[in-house]
């Protein structure tokens, strides 16, 4: 099935081959030019295809190539020159960026039903967090952003994460870095299925918000904020228990939904109040969620569940520290959405990979506690330009044709060759407090050598 080239890197670099074979099936042609076809409004396709825009640009984002510059010179004919890649890259259209995210997170899914998960976070719901994400500044290439010292933003978006798989499933791009991010509650609407669960921080908790997602059959568990609803003065707070966090309370609470409305719409909600052992990074000791989940759904379940929130925050973390989806020369909003729409897809091939590490290696302690996704992203990056060179192209179409079951279970198999060690956490103890320095304005430079020196002396 393979050649010989092929099963030389699957024993000596088995992640990396995981990698790429996965992205061939994230990144196929085929449904890439089908889905600029389908979505696309005002562009079209010409010498210059969709599928051959997102290889350059997924090579810059896994850090395989520094520019679309320089993937456009090392690429096979185009046949278009690079102003035209540049130019078409700028003026993508959001909704494809959009759509990539959501088929590449159908596709993990498809083929991670074939894997063993982790236990759903809170039976009986697919829980889905939402958060927004500000791209970073960008260089001040832009003509017009020349006579600036201001940091230009190209952008922002909402971003869907299902942490039971660990998958990116939607994004909801803005062009506009400094729309409030609750302009864009009434695109996540369209996204949202009767009985799932949506978590949420304090920003999203709107009467918007709470009515749409009631009004499409779904349940929320979001953090109250102290000034965006309207709140009668609930029942009697009880105690519930305890959780690693601290004390549980809950009462009911009456809340209005119908503030832009013309009659009234009232709901009885549960208001758990979580009592803190240390305080957050704002200060606040005490946290109050509000959810509209039955009883059957403990409090204090509830209050532990919520801290699960954070895994969308360390996921982002992941994106800046190993994959470059914000690069800082893509100054125009819609290409710098279309990186990090491809960051994303990238991050749903690492995670089915970890899912398969899981299954193969016995459990997540053993992968994600102590696997570095940073360390693993630099052997992928290294090792991707080797590979290209040296495996013949129709081989990585292959694994478009397997179906979901078959590529699950060559993935398990790989997983099990994976020596685990090179790719191990090694986590600092706590930072040192810096000790106090010499001014330097008479001594302006020291031999390290002599202070080595007399260190020894001393020691001696």
């Amino acid at each position: 099935m393979f050649n010989a080239v092929l099963r030389r890197f699957l024993d000596e670099a088995p992640v990396c081959v995981a990698v790429r074979a996965t992205l061939e099936r994230l990144l196929a042609p085929a449904w890439l030019d089908e889905l600029f076809g389908r979505v696309a409004c005002h562009q079209y396709e010409s010498k210059l295809l969709f599928s051959t825009l997102s290889d350059l640009m997924s090579q810059v984002v896994c850090s395989t190539r520094r520019s679309i510059h320089e993937a456009y010179q090392h690429a096979r004919e185009i046949g278009v020159s690079i102003t035209s890649v540049y130019n078409k890259l700028n003026g993508l259209e959001p909704p494809l960026s959009a759509a990539l995210v959501r088929q590449s997170g159908k596709e993990a899914a498809a083929v991670m039903r074939h894997l063993t998960l982790r236990p759903a976070l809170l039976k009986g719901y697919e829980v889905r967090i939402v958060d927004g994400n500000h791209l970073t500044t960008t260089q001040h290439r832009l003509k017009e952003l020349r006579t600036t010292r201001s940091g230009p933003l190209p952008g922002q978006s909402l971003v869907v994460f299902d942490p039971r798989r660990r998958l990116m499933v939607e994004m909801v791009p803005c062009e506009d870095a400094h729309a409030q991010e609750r302009a864009l509650i009434g695109a996540l609407f369209e996204l949202v299925k009767g009985g799932e669960l949506w978590m949420a921080d304090r920003n999203f908790c709107t009467t918007l918000m709470l009515r749409g997602l009631i009004n499409r059959g779904a349940f929320f568990l979001i953090r109250q904020h102290a000034s965006t609803l309207y709140l009668e003065k609930g029942g009697p707070w009880r105690k519930c228990g305890a959780c690693k966090s601290g004390t549980v309370y809950e009462q009911s609470v009456p809340v209005r939904l119908d503030l832009c409305s013309g009659r009234e719409q009232w709901v009885t909600l549960r208001r758990i109040k979580l009592k803190l052992k240390k305080p957050t990074e704002d200060g606040d000791w005490e946290i109050h969620l509000l959810s509209n989940l039955p009883q059957s759904a403990r409090a204090e379940k509830l209050a532990q569940l919520y801290a699960d929130r954070w895994q969308i925050e360390d996921a982002f973390g992941e994106l800046t520290a190993s994959l470059r989806c914000e690069i800082n020369t893509l100054g125009y909003p819609r290409a710098a959405l279309f990186a990090f729409a491809l960051a994303l897809l990238a991050y749903n091939a690492v995670s089915l990979i970890k899912t398969a590490l899981i299954q193969a290696h016995g459990g997540e302690e053993q992968v994600e506690e102590k696997i570095s996704f940073y360390q693993l992203s630099r052997e992928v990056a290294a090792t991707s330009r080797g590979m290209e060179v040296a495996v013949d192209g129709r081989q990585w179409k292959l694994f478009t044709a397997m179906t979901a079951q078959q590529f699950a279970r060559w993935l398990i198999d790989l997983a099990g060759k994976t020596n685990l060690r090179r790719y191990r956490k090694h986590p600092r103890g706590p930072q040192k407090p810096y000790p106090p320095r010499t001014r330097g304005r008479r001594i302006k430079h020291v031999a390290t050598a002599r202070i080595l020196r007399d260190r020894l002396a001393n020691s001696g």
